[in-house]
């Protein structure tokens, strides 16, 4: 890691610091939703569907009810009505759970017993007997009775598409036109999906783990019918996720509805296999990609396809051609996108939604291309390189895309590459070099913040973020640090509560983007009023000064002639503790877009949907595998990964991001996959033991490269955000490494031992 690459402006904003929330996770200090202290909670445990689809036709409580200290039991036939419907994460229609005596899923919520004991709950649940009318369900493409669609479009946001593809592809001398599939996969983020529901008169709090905080307290308002100023959700910290937590589900205004029910706080444990069900998961997809070249690589065709599975009622889908179709140059687009209704519950976001599935068919085709045309994979990209997105003819905010190859393909040793398909042996091992493009939509929505300086010159910065495992406290801490002059040290930030100024979802790796910005603005906003009061006073060293020439650094207030006052005393001169209550609203959207985060609205300027540029961080994933020639046992000794992400504002977290979402890819590659009972529509590996993931073991060297970027029109920090790109294109690095070793082309994910026998 080059601290001179990611800081080249020498700020605080660049520079290497450590988690300021760091002793307090260690430590057990930080305090988790579950962890809330509230007063004689009840516990309650989900009865869940043993089908996957029907009807309820009886269910007998009997038993339940009579196990000691049971309270409550939760029914369709005892709470319907009694809510509004859920919105899913497209905030459309979905699967409900309570509202009827519909199954729509295995898995689905039917029922919740509430008890003194956590213990007395779960006994109670086991003995509750659900008597089903079941028919015969749909898992998954090709089943019987599963239906699809195209999805939905907006008239103002077409499939991307240009030219003649189809004739383009017919007309071209090198092609290739395959077909792709990708699995299930969930989130298990390590925090369950726990909720806790206190009433106070007429006032709901909610602690659980959120994306977000505002967006929760909407919805749930909305089910409830409640004024959205009476309900309140906390989640300082969450235990990861990855998207899972990006919407609300149904459970938390059925655990609310209980609190209110019994006058007492209620609080909700799932369990590890319930979370497969009760929250969202990546849906498997089928592509169709065709593309085709002249001679000397440049080329002319670009077709995509993909099917997605979603719910009956839903439409949801991620739609990953929008980034496949930017990618590269090319003439002629066409892409489309399928929905496949099932009898499944409706997915959602997982890290990098559209990209991590698309882009495995896209990379995984240019390497299929390179060898179809006998030139180099990385060659094949630059002669394909554009600084112009080719769909919307608008350029790149900044576009280094091949110094990102450029400098991982040095440090990687690919000059020592073979291009032969087994030709690079190690003993009983077949050496596979493979590599593959990386890319996220650079993202940024509208934000609020309060920041305080106190009498002693402190700072305290206030908002809703989320803090989601990823470093928002340190994030922010250093932005503030830096507008004002202070050390972080002298910066407290507070997040996770709705009580405090609205910021939007963290996800589409907009957090960092969102909250440093209008970090940036409240500070600017402060040194402006701590300015003015300065030139104001005739005591004041800087009297009659023009207070745009006043800086804030070194925890003084100082002038261009090289005066200085201490802040703690420029502070005073306002009376003590001042605040400034910041909005920022990026280019792009309406000057009161600020104001819809209040509703729970989460407008977002979307990198692909900018009037100016098309906004993406990009970077190169090179992965080398080795596959025994007996076995073929897979192993992934090295990788290294470069990228180009506009400011790094912190990048000792930034390095953890990256190299998490990388070893995250291999798991993509080669061990993810949530199994489905075809017959019954059912997720049969809902644990740890059976879902794999890799271990210590699975990933070898992860080598992380940062390679400097300055980006000032993406915004005016250039934070492009980087949550998610660290995934995308690794899943077919590894399958194009996996083909140079062993010259077997692997196009269904992920690539186990019996691909390759």
């Amino acid at each position: 890691m080059a601290d001179d690459a990611a800081n080249p402006s020498g700020r605080l904003i660049g520079k290497p610091a450590v988690r300021v929330d760091g002793a307090a996770k260690v430590t057990g200090q930080a305090r988790y939703p579950a962890d809330e202290p509230v007063g004689n909670p009840a516990y309650a445990y989900l009865v869940t569907s043993t089908i996957a689809r029907g009807r309820i036709r009886h269910m007998d409580l009997a038993a339940a009810k009579a196990v000691p200290g049971v309270l409550d039991v939760l029914t369709h036939q005892s709470v319907a009505g009694q809510t509004q419907p859920l919105m899913g994460p497209d905030g459309k229609a979905t699967t409900t759970t309570l509202e009827s005596d519909q199954v729509w899923h295995a898995g689905q919520i039917v029922g919740i017993v509430v008890a003194d004991t956590y213990e007395a709950a779960r006994e109670a649940a086991h003995l509750v007997v659900v008597d089903y009318a079941a028919e015969s369900p749909s898992a998954t493409f090709d089943s019987p009775g599963a239906s699809t669609e195209p999805k939905k479009t907006n008239p103002q946001s077409p499939e991307p598409a240009k030219g003649d593809a189809a004739a383009a592809f017919a007309a071209t001398p090198v092609k290739i036109d395959a077909h792709y599939a990708t699995p299930t996969q969930h989130h298990n983020p390590l925090e369950l999906f726990d909720t806790t529901c206190v009433w106070d008169g007429p006032n709901l709090t909610i602690y659980e783990p959120t994306q977000s905080m505002w967006g929760l307290k909407a919805s749930v308002a909305k089910q409830l019918g409640l004024d959205p100023a009476h309900v309140r959700t906390v989640s300082r910290y969450v235990g990861g996720a990855f998207g899972s937590r990006g919407a609300a589900t149904s459970r938390t205004v059925w655990i609310a509805l209980a609190a209110k029910r019994l006058k007492r706080p209620v609080r909700l444990a799932p369990t590890r296999d319930q979370g497969f069900t009760i929250a969202t998961y990546r849906a498997e997809t089928r592509q169709h990609l065709q593309l085709a070249a002249t001679r000397d690589g440049k080329l002319t065709a670009l077709i995509h396809e993909g099917w997605e599975v979603t719910s009956r009622p839903s439409g949801y889908n991620v739609s990953g051609t929008e980034t496949t179709a930017r990618m590269y140059a090319c003439p002629n687009i066409a892409t489309k996108v399928n929905v496949v209704h099932a009898d499944r519950s409706t997915p959602g976001f997982m890290r990098a939604p559209p990209d991590t599935p698309y882009m495995f068919a896209l990379e995984s085709g240019m390497d299929e291309l390179a060898y179809a045309l006998g030139m180099d994979p990385i060659e094949l990209r630059r002669i394909n390189d554009t600084q112009t997105d080719p769909v919307s003819g608008k350029p790149f905010s900044s576009r280094s895309l091949m110094k990102c190859f450029d400098a991982a393909a040095a440090r990687f040793g690919w000059s020592r590459r073979d291009p032969k398909p087994t030709a690079m042996r190690d003993g009983d091992w077949l050496v596979g070099m493979g590599c593959a493009t990386s890319c996220y939509p650079s993202n940024i929505g509208p934000a609020a913040a309060r920041l305080s300086l106190t009498p002693a010159g402190k700072a305290v910065m206030q908002l809703a973020a989320h803090e989601i495992g990823t470093g928002a406290y340190t994030t922010v801490a250093i932005a503030v640090a830096d507008g004002l002059g202070l050390n972080i040290a002298d910066v407290t930030v507070e997040l996770g509560d709705s009580n405090l100024p609205p910021v939007p979802v963290a996800g589409g790796s907009n957090n960092a983007a969102s909250t440093t910005n209008v970090a940036a603005k409240a500070c600017e906003e402060m040194r402006s009023r701590v300015a003015l009061a300065a030139v104001q006073n005739n005591a004041s060293p800087f009297a009659g000064a023009d207070p745009k020439t006043l800086k804030l650094a070194g925890g003084a207030l100082t002038g261009p002639d090289g005066k200085t006052e201490p802040l703690a005393q420029a502070v005073g001169r306002l009376g003590g503790m001042v605040e400034v209550h910041a909005e920022n609203v990026p280019q792009g959207l309406p000057p009161d877009a600020a104001q819809g985060l209040y509703q729970g609205k989460m407008a977002m300027v979307r990198g692909t949907g900018r009037k100016d540029v098309t906004a993406f961080a990009f970077g190169a994933q090179f992965v080398e595998v080795r596959v025994h020639r007996l076995t073929c046992e897979i192993r992934t000794p090295r990788v290294v990964s470069a990228f180009a992400a506009g400011t790094i504002v912190n990048p000792l977290t930034a390095y953890s991001q990256f190299m998490g979402g990388a070893i995250w890819g291999l798991s993509s590659a080669l061990h993810e996959m949530t199994e489905i009972d075809k017959t019954a529509a059912r997720y049969v590996n809902t644990n740890f033991a059976d879902y794999l993931i890799p271990v210590n073991a699975d990933v070898g060297q992860v080598e992380v490269i940062f390679v400097p970027e300055e980006d000032r029109r993406v915004n005016p920090l250039g934070v492009k955000g980087i949550g998610e790109i660290g995934i995308v294109g690794m899943n077919a690095a590894v399958a194009n490494a996996v083909f140079h070793a062993t010259g077997k082309r692997i196009r269904e994910l992920p690539i186990r031992i019996e691909d390759l026998l």
